[in-house]
């Protein structure tokens, strides 16, 4: 019995996307600390069910961010991200409730229209540091514990709130790394319990495993190689593109 047949593809084309999405996401979180689910979901939601491949990237982005948390966990900022972790933790079932029963399109429309605004507005130049940072990152890690659950892509309402703050690259990385894995512990008993978390998709997750850790390996290499306004602006890009991508998703065009 195949590989393709076990996994229930219809060609080893799909398996190769597959491959080749995993890799991309795992170089992006690699370099930045962010970004696996905003490159791998859009594509794996193509070759699987939504029920399948939020759970399935999920699976992927704890392996990947807990080798990452190896490599990056001096750099975190524990008293900065703890009120955004908790928040973030607190909406997440709101979201896991969605993914298993009913549809957040029009919720994915508004988020994604106002990530995309935001992001065109830092592209753009604006930028305003808050200084009571503590409470405003309450509301944004409840938007982004929201989408954690629901999408799997909790990633662009906290990575536009470290950039309007201005976060040296390490501690940007670093924070996003620890606040991305607290996040992922709390959401992966919530799709066992709504019997997201199936065979099929540990299946999936195992067989990608080989591109996941080149990918982010060679993340991690060219990390340090990456000019600061470079990576802002890489940053901004991937948010952009997970707005429009909320966007689509919500229209039913993804």
């Amino acid at each position: 019995m195949g590989i393709v047949t076990v996994l229930g593809f219809s060609s080893g084309w799909q398996i190769l996307l597959g491959a080749a999405a995993v890799f991309l996401a795992g170089l992006t979180y690699g370099l930045t600390g962010f970004g696996f689910a905003l490159v791998a979901t859009p594509i794996m939601v193509v070759l699987l069910s939504p029920r399948a491949a939020v759970p399935a990237v999920l699976l992927m982005s704890m392996a990947n961010g807990l080798f990452l948390l190896l490599a990056t966990w001096r750099d975190v900022q524990p008293r900065r991200i703890l009120l955004l972790t908790l928040a973030g933790i607190a909406a997440t079932p709101a979201g896991a409730y969605f993914l298993a029963r009913g549809s957040a399109g029009a919720l994915k429309c508004f988020i994604g229209a106002v990530i995309t605004l935001f992001a065109l507005a830092f592209l753009l130049g604006f930028q305003r540091p808050l200084r009571q940072e503590g409470p405003a990152s309450i509301p944004v890690g409840l938007v982004s514990g929201f989408l954690n659950g629901s999408t799997g892509m909790s990633g662009p309402p906290v990575i536009l709130f470290f950039t309007n703050q201005g976060l040296e690259k390490r501690t940007f990385r670093a924070n996003l790394v620890a606040y991305f894995m607290a996040l992922n512990v709390v959401t992966l008993p919530l799709y066992v319990y709504h019997g997201l978390m199936t065979r099929q998709v540990g299946l999936y997750a195992l067989a990608a495993l080989p591109a996941l850790a080149l990918g982010t390996w060679a993340g991690l290499r060219l990390s340090g190689r990456v000019d600061p306004r470079l990576f802002r602006l890489i940053t901004l890009l991937l948010v952009l593109m997970a707005g429009v991508s909320s966007v689509l998703s919500g229209l039913g065009i993804l």
